[in-house]
């Protein structure tokens, strides 16, 4: 039961994801580089001090009675993971929520899914027992969906021509949002290291009384702080070059509505985390590394189906119509295999 309630959180944590940059739409005249300072204030410091201050008992004993290499690691994944972060906000503006997503994330997961119980030493032992074979074979399954999906996304520019790719994503550019998209998926795995390092932070609340469900929110400030860093360096750097620091006083643009939007976008992107750390508490230990498949997996789902609301794949082939939804509906199936796998004893 706990695994399928892990799903579930994991699912409503992959909605909040692929809908985040859809209030983006709704900031008017402002630069995109304003607009993202905005929302990452709202996603990387407002909501996850806010919710780890209501979950979290001691949190200041918590946040730094760690070892300063584990705090230090676990932000430094954060900067990391904060690299990818700023670019895929990059390629979502050049190829499209479902495009852009699909791409970013699927070389995500399989980073963040493979390396750290590689790294760890653990990965050998999934592959001992029935649980664990199932679930390998799940999180397995899930990037054969990631890659059909993504199949359907280079077929639908073949189908399209300029002029629609353009009315769909206004500012598109498959070359530049291309090699974006590969380098933002592989410096976004960072997040799932950063949990992983960040362990001992959560062994700690746990410590202090935190229910286990909400032990990774204090890990979470670390590695968002670290994201924040590296965001709001290279937002600077933009404001500065482009003049664009105007745009947070600027009255002649709809300030309270863009603020608003902004802070709504970020909210809804941290409550991917929020869900995250739960899901992957109720998947436990051993199935932990599948958290991140499972994350990366819902997020693509739900962010091509906001793709298909947004008229993004209008005008698509029958041959690609179908490898899109053969792709969406080996994830899901992919879903179902995990969750078995969590459920059986041995």
């Amino acid at each position: 039961m706990n695994s399928l309630l892990g799903i579930i959180f994991h699912s409503i944590g992959g909605f909040a994801s692929g809908s985040f940059y859809i209030p983006m739409n709704f900031v008017r005249k402002w630069s995109w580089e304003s607009a993202w300072m905005i929302l990452g204030l709202a996603a990387w410091i407002i909501a996850p001090s806010i919710m780890a201050w209501i979950t979290v008992p001691e949190l200041t004993k918590v946040l730094f009675e760690a070892e300063p290499s584990v705090l230090i690691t676990t932000m430094m994944f954060g900067v990391m993971w904060g690299v990818g972060n700023l670019t895929f906000g990059l390629s979502i503006r050049y190829l499209g929520i479902s495009l852009g997503m699909t791409i970013a994330l699927g070389f995500c997961t399989a980073f963040g899914t493979l390396i750290p119980p590689i790294v760890e030493g653990t990965f050998m032992n999934l592959l001992t027992t029935t649980s664990g074979l199932v679930t390998f074979g799940g999180v397995m399954l899930s990037l054969v969906g990631i890659i059909i999906t993504g199949r359907a996304g280079f077929l639908k520019e073949k189908d399209l021509g300029d002029e629609e790719k353009k009315a769909s994503v206004k500012e598109f550019n498959l070359t530049k949002g291309l090699s974006i998209a590969v380098f933002a998926g592989i410096m976004s795995a960072g997040f799932a290291f950063g949990l992983s390092s960040g362990a001992p932070i959560a062994d700690i609340a746990l410590k202090y009384g935190v229910d286990a469900l909400y032990q990774n929110n204090a890990v979470l400030i670390w590695i968002l702080w670290g994201g924040f860093i590296s965001n709001v360096t290279w937002i600077i750097v933009l404001n500065i070059k482009n003049k664009s620091y105007k745009d947070y006083t600027n009255t002649e643009t709809p300030l309270p509505k863009n603020y608003m939007w902004a802070m709504i976008g970020g909210v809804t992107w941290y409550m991917q985390f929020f869900f995250y750390g739960m899901g992957s508490t109720l998947l436990g230990e051993q199935f932990e590394f599948a958290s991140w498949s499972l994350h990366m997996a819902s997020i693509i789902l739900f962010s091509n189906m906001w793709g298909m609301y947004f008229k993004e794949w209008k005008g698509i082939s029958k041959k690609t119509s179908i490898t899109l939804y053969t792709g969406l509906a080996i994830i899901v199936i992919s879903f179902i295999i995990i969750g078995a796998g969590g459920n059986i004893e041995h």
